[in-house]
């Protein structure tokens, strides 16, 4: 007599649900690394851009409000003032990232003052921001 006993079947891990919390992982860590980027300007109206793109690192922010009140990272400076603070700050290096943040409603004379300026501090590695979600372009 011949009996028949259940056939046992082997254990298998399933990789699709792996792979997917492998994702659902990766996601929500590059997530909360952009919500940690540290933005050291002030709130102004920033002109439009289809090609704007944040830059990454530690960077001097260089802030311009429309009434023509200017910040270094946050701190107020006069024009006068603003190459001996980013000569101190950038402590020499002409390497030393800028970012320019202006507002769409400041005019072209006192904006290219303030590029002068930063220039004439020796550094030249200045990215002037635009914010990317706003309206559209003519």
């Amino acid at each position: 007599m011949k009996l028949s006993l259940p056939v046992r079947k082997k254990v298998r891990i399933e990789m699709l649900p792996l792979i997917d919390i492998v994702f659902l992982l990766l996601v929500f860590f590059i997530y909360a690394m952009l919500s940690m980027a540290i933005h050291r300007g002030l709130p102004v109206d920033l002109p439009s851009s289809r090609s704007a793109v944040a830059e990454p690192g530690d960077l001097l922010t260089i802030t311009i409000k429309a009434d023509g009140a200017l910040f270094v990272d946050r701190q107020p400076v006069t024009l006068d003032g603003l190459p001996a603070l980013l000569t101190e700050l950038s402590r020499g290096n002409s390497e030393q990232g800028v970012l320019l943040f202006a507002d769409r409603k400041l005019s072209y004379d006192q904006f290219y003052k303030v590029l002068e300026k930063v220039q004439s501090a020796g550094l030249s590695r200045i990215s002037m921001q635009a914010d990317s979600g706003k309206g559209s372009m003519p």
